[in-house]
């Protein structure tokens, strides 16, 4: 692990501590780059040159440990522990606008950790980041959180190696808590599943280890440019840092938050598991669980071999989807002040509307929609200009439930005439800031659209 710097002293400690946390936080997103995007992605290659690593796809049959429930055809372990897929009845909204549907959906009743640990060096904030394998993303390795664990994983349900820098983030004596909140994931295949997102600061001396680097939030920012070398869970966790505020936006915090209200009352998520041997309109062969047309996503089985997990070798499911996603804000500034035109968001595992981007999709599953019926803006944002692109990059989702799952995440400058002051039904232009600060509490805004804001804090504009 590279230590930069030199380490502070207890006094100085206090007195970093009385500095306003979001200065310091612009501080470490405006510090020399030290080590390079480059340098940091070859570190997290030779990490993955220097273990040995495979991820293949299995029949059901061939999975340890996991079987299908001959009562309900759910999938689970048999500890019980970890997760099960089951199947899920889903409705959205009322009549006659009212949606509803059948699916699997990974249910995943415990809450993990995902948290990082932050330490200041030359008074410049560093946050100590993992190159860590996860069998569900492309490539296998990313920049990953400090600790990202499960329950089962971290009270060794699997019988593995305990999870390193774990107390950190359950001894309270052991640093100062920067953010702490738990948040949603993936609605549309998990149900209602949250996880502990937390950042903690240390004094102390940290033991070293070469999965593990300090990097600055500038670092991390450049990293954010390149695809899948930022995992989702590191992208959640540091979109809960706080910035430096904007004095006005176009509507109140008041307002946004009766507008939210408004759409949480008007579009209620009805959703109950069901077992997944009902589940009308898929179909279970040898080695997958599939949509009858061909759409959306299957759930598959895989077999993993890894030498420096806590377990060396195990068999689980994954969701794959079936396509490249599109993830993105439209983006005005009025009055000097960027805003990003928010979606209320509403998927049928998520416990309630939550602000989402301006589109999130996967085409695929819509091309066969006339053009009226799907997304709104999704034309806008696939045939934007390069000019108009202020960021493009491909990012992976959960590498640890997901197989393959990218989107690529845009954020896009439009005009009045491609989104308009006059927000559209189910839209609301809400700044930078505000999103911000909605992201330091639980069920405010989604998973796309965090990973959204950390990209808006890595463009120059929004420093």
């Amino acid at each position: 692990m590279t230590v930069p710097g030199s380490i502070r002293t207890a006094p100085r400690l206090k007195a970093r501590r009385a500095a306003a946390l979001p200065d310091r936080i612009a501080r470490s997103a405006a510090a020399p780059a030290g080590e390079s995007a480059d340098e940091i992605r070859q570190w997290i290659g030779r990490r993955r040159a220097q273990a040995s690593f495979a991820v293949d796809r299995i029949p059901f049959e061939a999975l340890e440990d996991w079987s299908f429930a001959p009562e309900t055809g759910n999938l689970a372990h048999r500890s019980g522990r970890f997760f099960t897929v089951e199947g899920l009845h889903a409705a959205i909204g009322e009549h006659p606008e009212r949606t509803e549907w059948h699916q699997p959906v990974i249910v995943q009743s415990e809450v993990g950790i995902l948290g990082i640990l932050a330490r200041e060096f030359d008074g410049v904030l560093h946050f100590l980041m993992q190159a860590k394998m996860e069998p569900g993303n492309p490539g296998l390795f990313q920049l990953s959180p400090t600790v990202q664990a499960t329950y089962s994983n971290y009270t060794k349900v699997h019988k593995g190696a305990a999870v390193r820098y774990l107390e950190y983030f359950t001894d309270p004596s052991r640093g100062r808590v920067l953010a702490d909140v738990l948040q949603s994931e993936h609605g549309a295949w998990f149900h209602r599943k949250r996880n502990r997102n937390m950042i903690v600061e240390t004094s102390g001396p940290v033991p070293e280890h070469e999965d593990f680097r300090w990097l600055t939030l500038r670092q991390i920012h450049q990293l954010l440019r390149h695809d899948n070398t930022v995992n989702m869970d590191a992208r959640s966790v540091l979109a809960a840092l706080p910035v430096r505020g904007a004095p006005h936006a176009l509507h109140s915090d008041t307002e946004l938050l009766s507008w939210l209200a408004l759409h949480r009352a008007a579009i209620p998520i009805r959703s109950e598991r069901i077992p997944l041997a009902g589940v009308a309109g898929w179909t279970r062969g040898a080695s997958s669980i599939d949509h009858d047309d061909d759409r959306y996503f299957r759930t598959v089985a895989v077999s993993v071999r890894a030498s420096n997990r806590e377990v060396g070798h195990w068999t689980q499911p994954l969701i794959e989807p079936r396509g490249q996603g599109v993830v993105a804000f439209v983006t005005r500034t009025f009055a000097g002040v960027p805003h990003v035109l928010a979606r209320a968001r509403a998927e049928g595992g998520s416990t309630e509307v939550e602000l989402g981007p301006t589109v999130q999709c996967q085409p695929r599953s819509h091309a066969h929609l006339p053009v009226a019926e799907r997304p709104p803006f999704l034309d806008l944002i696939t045939t934007a200009p390069p000019s108009r692109v202020r960021y493009s990059a491909l990012h992976s989702e959960e590498g640890g439930r997901f197989l393959n799952s990218v989107s690529r995440y845009l954020v896009v400058a439009a005009d009045e005439g491609d989104a308009p002051l006059d927000a559209p039904p189910g839209f609301c232009w809400v700044s930078r800031d505000q999103l911000a600060a909605l992201t330091r509490y639980s069920h405010y805004v989604n998973v796309q659209a965090r990973t959204l804001l950390l990209c808006l804090n890595s463009l120059d504009e929004y420093a």
